[in-house]
């Protein structure tokens, strides 16, 4: 917080010109944000959207994105393309970092701040370590396309190295990967690590053989797929194993470091980790000088209003809020677009004609999570779905969800495409300095 007061104080913070009429600052241009942004944008509601991205990021198909089946354009479009539509909406590319609750502004890390009546905090997640944020550095999780590209260029580096690496031994350490965590993004990307180095990669090495690859899914609970039944989680473990996933459950790990992770008192040599465990909240509650949860969440209520800040909203992973089972709503993409729409709409009401907010009421649609090629679970609560047809749904309702028709267009091809060659187009390398490739080896004599 003591940054965001040092601003507060600075008299040479500029303000962005008032816009005329009760103006909402959104910030974050996540699944909740741009709905609100967009309820208020039909109303014609003066609104202002800060994000320090300048694209909304379609974040459950990022794992493709890392396992090299689809380049990051194609499930990203510009916040401005997004919104261009809704003249009364404002688009600022920046970086929160404190909002003066006194002086009703929200205040920007290049010294500008935006003044608002009311605030709409959506600013998503980060990874949670638990208490390990050293392991950050090489254990990266998934949740911004730069977070993709580091790790598809270890992973695919890794085999590169492997491939001119003499030493059996550095070998196999090379092409072990373990994927910590086995919730729906370990479980899917423990499997499309599988697909990539069992099918994609197969046939492209001339001294190594990528279908050896050692792929490790690691969870500390006793069984995968924790907010699921118990049959969708044992079904997805046989497909895993199927693939060739060894799934080590009940142990939880222990040091991650640049070349190993220690689980139940076993260092294992590995080239590349992935980070599935745990989600931490952005720092809205220290902007706010509140006190949140273990995950940083901002306890709100049924109209997404922090208590004793009038105006002031909460929403997406940054909230903690109720479910009619008393129970906390995940941190699903549907949650934030369902929370996102309905607060919108209240605000746009709210501003124009004064009427109260509504409670939220959560519309569970399903949960689903991809278990490697044409195989899938979907959880309605009463009804399930696994295997091929849950695969079918699952790409329906995905590529359904994609912003941009021709986003939409491009990524059932390309899944089209793979499901016939296998094949993975996006198997591109980008830079990374912490990775450096060993001398080549002699040829044989």
């Amino acid at each position: 917080m003591t940054e965001a007061l040092e601003h507060r104080t600075d008299p040479t913070r500029l303000a962005l010109p008032a816009r005329p009429g009760p103006h909402v600052v959104i910030v974050g241009a996540g699944f909740g944000g741009i709905e609100v942004a967009r309820e208020l944008g039909r109303a014609g509601v003066a609104a202002t959207i800060v994000d320090r991205q300048n694209h909304h990021l379609f974040q459950p198909l990022l794992y493709q994105v890392a396992t090299a089946a689809l380049s990051p354009a194609e499930i990203a479009e510009p916040i401005r393309k997004v919104l261009g539509r809704y003249p009364s909406v404002e688009v600022v590319l920046g970086e929160v970092v404190g909002v003066d609750t006194a002086a009703r502004q929200v205040e920007l890390k290049n010294g500008t701040a935006i003044r608002f009546d009311r605030l709409v905090l959506a600013s998503g997640a980060t990874h949670g370590y638990f208490g390990h944020d050293e392991w950050a550095e090489h254990a990266p999780g998934l949740k911004t396309i730069e977070d993709a590209r580091k790790l598809r260029s270890r992973v695919l580096l890794a085999f590169e190295q492997a491939e001119v690496t003499p030493d059996p031994d550095e070998q196999r350490r090379l092409m072990t990967i373990a994927v910590i965590g086995g919730g729906p993004t370990g479980v899917e990307m423990a499997g499309a690590l599988a697909e990539l180095s069992r099918h994609a990669l197969s046939r492209n090495f001339r001294r190594i053989d990528p279908s050896s690859a050692r792929i490790i899914l690691l969870e500390a609970a006793p069984r995968l797929l924790s907010g699921f039944p118990e049959s969708l989680a044992a079904f997805a473990k046989e497909r895993l194993e199927r693939l060739g996933v060894e799934t080590r459950l009940g142990q939880a790990v222990e040091d991650v470091g640049e070349r190993h992770v220690t689980v139940a008192g076993e260092r294992i040599p590995v080239g590349a980790v992935v980070w599935g465990a745990g989600v931490a909240a952005s720092p809205g509650a220290r902007w706010l000088g509140l006190e949140g949860d273990r995950a940083g969440r901002i306890r709100v209520g049924p109209d997404f209003q922090v208590p004793g800040l009038d105006g002031i909203h909460v929403i997406g992973d940054l909230a903690l809020v109720d479910g009619e089972d008393g129970k906390p709503l995940p941190g699903l993409a549907q949650v934030a677009k369902q929370e996102g729409t309905h607060l919108g709409r209240g605000l746009a009401r709210n501003l124009k004609s004064g009427e109260p907010l509504e409670p939220f009421r959560y519309r569970d649609r399903g949960n689903a999570a991809i278990v490697g090629r044409h195989a899938a679970v979907f959880d309605f609560g009463r009804y399930r779905l696994k295997g091929w047809f849950g695969w079918l749904l699952w790409a329906i309702v995905h590529v359904y969800l994609l912003s941009g028709a021709q986003n939409r267009i491009v990524v059932s091809l390309r899944w089209l495409l793979r499901y016939l060659t296998y094949e993975r187009g996006a198997r591109l390398i980008a830079d990374d300095p912490g990775r450096k490739m060993p001398p080549p080896r002699r040829p044989d004599r």
